[in-house]
């Protein structure tokens, strides 16, 4: 049985890769600052750690054939970072960005680009087995950017209404990382994974509503009225605006990579929004 340590495991995309290693009879050690607090399945071997202190980390890898990585934390530990995961497994699967896909929405002015782009030069320059995923626009986005506005009423104020995207379910970007851990076919590949159809921001949001059976309305921020009234960090948001209006006029970016690998066909966004209605009933309807 395959020892894998999985960062991240308490996020969105590495909850889903836990599941599936389990799944497939890997044992799975989850790397967490916060051990108690991880609420992770029985099976699953807890152990605490922080990629910002990479002293913490020793006792994680011991036995590890495979690390799933997920970097959400400044970069300046992830040279010792690697080098301590270089020594002990054989193989690092990285969640990555598409920093070097040509498509407008992925070439904007990015801080993130640039932490991926080196973390990955460290992975690769340590010798061990690699493969980056890099996932487009995540469907849970609507989840975090939406269902606050949906849960107390029918309008959604956001900008850029048009642009499209192609959201990908966390499900499916952790099946091609479990297929990158689990065989070593996948060793130098660089998977860019997306949703399998464009849609603009208005049409997702018209698709919540039809899911819940109610008339959402989309009323469209200028960018100014977003940078008052959305609640992101600057950076973040001047980031994400510069992205959608590059992608303004034409099709998002749509791949088939996770039907090559897995043989299934992608997870729509209507199939993302079935699974998590609950997140964005009306507070009232939870009474």
């Amino acid at each position: 049985m395959k020892q894998i340590l999985v960062t991240g495991a308490t996020g969105n995309v590495g909850r889903q890769v836990v599941a599936q290693l389990i799944e497939n009879a890997a044992s799975v050690r989850a790397l967490t600052r916060k051990p108690e607090a991880a609420n992770l399945p029985a099976q699953v071997e807890v152990v605490a750690g922080d990629l910002t202190a990479p002293e913490t980390l020793s006792a994680s890898l011991d036995g590890v054939e495979a690390v799933f990585l997920v970097w959400t934390v400044p970069g300046s530990t992830a040279p010792a970072v690697v080098d301590q995961l270089a020594q002990h497994a054989q193989r690092i699967v990285f969640l990555s960005s598409p920093h070097q896909t040509p498509h407008p929405f992925f070439q904007q002015p990015n801080p993130l680009k640039q932490l991926h782009a080196e973390v990955e030069r460290l992975i690769r320059a340590s010798g061990v087995e690699w493969t980056f995923l890099r996932p487009g626009m995540f469907a849970a986005n609507a989840r975090s950017w939406w269902a606050p506005q949906i849960r107390v009423g029918n309008i959604v104020r956001w900008p850029y209404a048009e642009a499209p995207t192609a959201p990908i379910h966390e499900q499916d970007i952790a099946a091609v990382a479990v297929r990158a851990l689990l065989e070593s076919k996948h060793d130098q590949a660089e998977y860019v994974l997306t949703g399998p159809e464009s849609l603009s921001q208005r049409e997702q949001v018209e698709i919540i509503g039809e899911v819940l059976g109610r008339s959402l309305r989309f009323e469209e921020l200028s960018a100014e009225e977003a940078r008052r009234e959305l609640p992101f960090p600057r950076a973040a948001l001047d980031m994400l605006l510069d992205a959608w209006a590059a992608a303004l006029g034409q099709p998002a970016l749509v791949t088939t990579t996770f039907a090559e690998i897995t043989g299934r066909s992608a997870r729509r966004f209507r199939e993302w929004v079935l699974e998590h209605v609950d997140d964005f009933q009306l507070s009232s309807d939870k009474l």
